[in-house]
């Protein structure tokens, strides 16, 4: 642990920034907010009514994570070039984005759905499938607050702050905050990260570059210490037994984004598509901060760093704190705390969406008032977070980002009914929950099968150690691997795909889809798309002409 002593003007710099972000998070609540106005909409999507710059900050601000400062950075630290594959999988994501999500608005916003189980609900007229996606949803999303919260336990760390009270007093302003203001509270807050990362980001940059030798040194310094480590899964360049695992888990984290509901909430809302566009358009800019910071894990080789307390996940913090002058790294730290609240409240308010619209509505109270439904929701954002802790608690985070890749390969397998269910309502429902089901299975059972190892070789963990699973396991003489959600996937896809004509031949019942192909092209101004009168940011939206009437639908 560091010393506290030592680090007083950083913590000072903290505390200043994250109580600011806490003012703005409880003043958010009255952010342009309508007046007694208390519903599931206004609450979880901020009235979907959020402009262009709003929308820039929000999307930012989901994407972006502590992911961002700690996870791939010690990532990187750890096995080099290998961890770089968030960089082709974000280059490989946003036009994934642009098209879907648009789709995906339209229909949500002629249709009223606040959740993506919402959406599979209609489309394919099942219970047990909008279910199996909206609990697989909340699941997966777990680690992944998970994570966010393991990033700030890593700057109290190397802080020297002692104990778990501090991690607990920063759960408890993020949950009330996000209790008290909803979408609007992260919204804000996003403004102040966006800062703060660039900042650090900057920061970086200048500290190698100014320094003899610059980025020369600092890659010599890795390639020396990945050449010494014996191990042919690490390295400036990727080897043989790595480039499969690279390759898969670059297209199965692209894949497994657009899924997570929190992105479909920061997307629901933008004020129209054009706004979701624009803003998905320019997002890519954020990719090279990105790449930047993951350098860090380098730079942290070339001075030595080490981790506090022998929890990888301080490498990149220290770093920071031993290699800046003291109110830059202060900065940094802030930038990490921020950085994770953020992405944080979006993630709970998205799970508890999930939870109020399609498991307490659907099953336990379905003539719940507005006011009810919103007071559910608020309430089972606080258990979503107190999950999240009881992840932290179960699992061992030597390496934090093992947890958003073991949610990646859960929320991977809603594809078929999501993504794929916004072109094609061809998939039979019981065959979309028959390979949901065994998409799962695959994943959890491959994920098991695999250990986690320490640097000397020992087995840490025999189980859940990560996602890149031995192809070894199949008696193939070879140290290469695969990522677990590309398997399981390819495994629902084919179940899905083969049990559809044999159950419509059977004559299984099939859903009633209430969708129409229209509803996936509308925008702002079309009389079946609800008109916000005011915006939260820019200026009212604008009269349009009204829009032919929807023809009936039929099975595509």
């Amino acid at each position: 642990m560091g010393d506290l002593a030592d680090n007083q003007v950083q913590l000072w710099i903290f505390i200043f920034f994250f109580g600011l972000v806490a003012i703005m998070g409880f003043a958010a609540a009255r952010w342009r907010r309508p007046d007694n106005i208390h519903t599931l909409e206004e609450w979880g999507l901020g009235g979907r009514a959020f402009g262009s710059w709003v929308t820039f900050f929000l999307l930012s601000g989901d994407v972006y994570t502590a992911y961002t400062f700690v996870a791939v950075p010690t990532l990187v630290y750890g096995v080099g070039a290998a961890g770089f594959f968030p960089v082709p999988f974000l280059v490989i994501v946003y036009p994934m984005l642009f098209v879907v999500l648009s789709r995906f608005w339209s229909v949500s916003h002629v249709h009223g759905f606040v959740t993506p189980a919402e959406f599979v609900r209609a489309r394919f007229g099942s219970r047990a499938l909008a279910v199996g996606v909206a609990v697989t949803c909340v699941v997966a999303t777990m680690p992944y607050i998970a994570l966010q919260l393991i990033g700030v336990q890593a700057v109290f760390r190397v802080m020297g702050l002692p104990g778990g009270w501090p991690l607990t007093a920063a759960f408890l302003v993020l949950a009330l905050y996000t209790f008290n203001s909803g979408l609007r509270g992260p919204a804000l807050i996003s403004i102040v990260k966006d800062v703060l990362v660039l900042w650090a980001v900057l920061a970086a940059l200048l500290a190698v570059a100014g320094r003899s030798g610059g980025w020369e040194n600092v890659f010599e310094a890795a390639s020396q210490k990945y050449a010494s480590s014996g191990s042919t899964t690490d390295g400036l360049l990727l080897g043989l037994d790595s480039q499969l695992n690279y390759v898969t888990l670059a297209l199965g984290s692209a894949v497994a984004l657009f899924l997570y509901p929190h992105t479909l909430t920061a997307a629901l809302a933008a004020r129209n598509r054009a706004t979701l566009r624009r803003n998905l358009a320019a997002m890519p800019l954020y990719t090279l901060c990105l790449g930047a910071l993951m350098l860090t894990g380098f730079a942290a080789i070339f001075d030595r760093v080490e981790p506090v307390g022998g929890d990888p996940n301080t490498v990149v913090p220290n770093w920071f704190n031993t290699s800046l002058p003291d109110w830059t790294a202060g900065l940094a730290f802030a930038a990490i705390g921020v950085g994770a609240m953020v992405p944080a409240a979006i993630m709970s308010i998205a799970a508890a969406n999930l939870f109020t619209r399609n498991i307490y509505r659907e099953f336990i109270r379905p003539h719940a008032s507005e006011r009810e439904e919103t007071m559910v929701s608020k309430t089972a954002s606080l258990a979503v977070k107190f999950g999240a802790v009881l992840v932290i608690v179960a699992l061992n985070t030597q390496f934090a980002i093992d947890l958003q890749l073991i949610g990646g390969v859960l929320i991977m397998q809603t594809l078929p009914a999501v993504a794929l269910g916004l072109y094609t309502n061809w998939f039979h429902r019981t065959a979309l929950m028959s390979g949901l089901l065994t998409g799962l299975v695959v994943g959890i059972l491959m994920l098991y099968q695999i250990p986690r190892y320490g640097a000397d070789g020992a087995v840490l963990r025999p189980h859940f150690g990560g996602s890149a699973w031995p192809l070894s396991n199949l008696g193939l003489d070879t140290k290469s691997s695969i990522y677990v959600g590309i398997v399981a996937l390819s495994v629902n896809l084919i179940v899905t795909a083969a049990l559809t004509p044999v159950l419509r031949r059977a004559g299984v019942p099939d859903g009633r889809d209430i969708t129409d192909e229209r509803d996936y092209v509308a925008d702002e101004g079309d009389p079946r798309v609800k008109r916000m009168t005011e915006i939260v940011d820019g200026t009212p939206a604008e009269e349009t002409l009204p829009q032919p009437a929807a023809v009936p639908t039929h099975r595509r």
